[in-house]
């Protein structure tokens, strides 16, 4: 007597059939593998130049070293253009997620004059090359004799990072269903109470992905912060600038922690969600 399942009709089930092998098979994960590599690259570069021994150039391998790790601020600046940098990172971010957040809810929830050419006027300065739209702000800043330091990057940062923010939340707004909102208003919550208690927690996600991004393009940006820093240094112009020597390990060091950190955050967030997957699924089975 034959082993094979049996279908409930009567059918013995088909015998799956073997794809044939084809030359994508060997070309798609080749290309993966130097994709990979190849972005890979300049980070190993990073780390592994964070643990050399370095004299007064950083651009041979001299032998391997904990000292960098065990002074990160013994190069000279480093930690300060670091800390100029996160600082004006925060201000900035803190100011355009706020911004952008409540222009992002007008332009998508409200019809009002002008809501056409306000969402071209978002674009513009994402499409507008980084050296153009830097050597503009200098030259408005000298026309009203503000000369170039922290204050001008904070509001150059600023301009820029709300565009961002605008776009991203945005996003998340128009995929909101206003009928949430209306029910609330039905069970007599006032407009205020239903933004705080229904809209703003679902435009959470958003807000927080728009604020990741600003602070992000803040904290890396060069082009324009040079335009507009004078003698302020941040941290990716003391790199440009002491690119001529080769970076020290201390700078290897501090951008190594920085791409540490953010995996871990990526890697915990990945973690979570697959979690709450997971309980979500337990949940319906059980209830099912």
């Amino acid at each position: 007597m034959s082993a094979r399942a049996v279908l409930p009709g009567g059918e013995a089930p088909a015998r799956r059939r073997r794809r044939a092998w084809s030359l994508g098979d060997a070309i798609v994960p080749v290309f993966a593998t130097l994709a990979f590599a190849y972005l890979m690259v300049p980070i190993a570069y990073t780390i592994a130049f964070s643990f050399n021994d370095a004299g007064r150039s950083n651009l041979v391998w001299r032998g391997f070293s904990l000292d960098a790790w065990r002074n990160p601020c013994g190069a000279p600046q480093v930690c300060q253009s670091l800390v100029n940098s996160l600082l004006v990172g925060v201000i900035a971010t803190a100011v355009a997620t706020v911004l952008g957040t409540l222009i992002a809810i007008a332009l998508v929830r409200y019809r009002f004059r002008g809501r056409a050419g306000a969402n071209l006027l978002i674009f513009l300065p994402m499409s507008t090359p980084e050296v153009v739209l830097g050597a503009a702000l200098l030259a408005q800043f000298l026309a009203v004799r503000v000369q170039p330091g922290f204050g001008t990057v904070v509001i150059a940062h600023i301009m820029f990072c709300i565009s961002f923010v605008v776009v991203t939340v945005k996003a998340r707004v128009a995929s909101l269903d206003p009928k949430l909102e209306e029910a609330a208003a039905d069970l007599y919550a006032s407009a205020w109470l239903a933004f705080w208690k229904v809209t703003f927690p679902l435009l959470v996600p958003g807000i927080a992905a728009a604020a990741l991004l600003a602070f992000s393009l803040s904290f890396d940006d060069f082009i324009i912060t040079n335009f507009n820093s004078g003698s302020f240094t941040t941290f990716p112009k003391f790199v440009y600038v002491s690119a001529t020597r080769g970076i020290p390990p201390q700078a290897n060091v501090i951008g190594s922690m920085m791409f540490f950190l953010a995996f871990a955050l990526v890697l915990a967030v990945q973690l979570i969600a697959a979690v709450r997957r997971r309980r979500a699924a337990a949940m319906s089975s059980a209830l099912s």
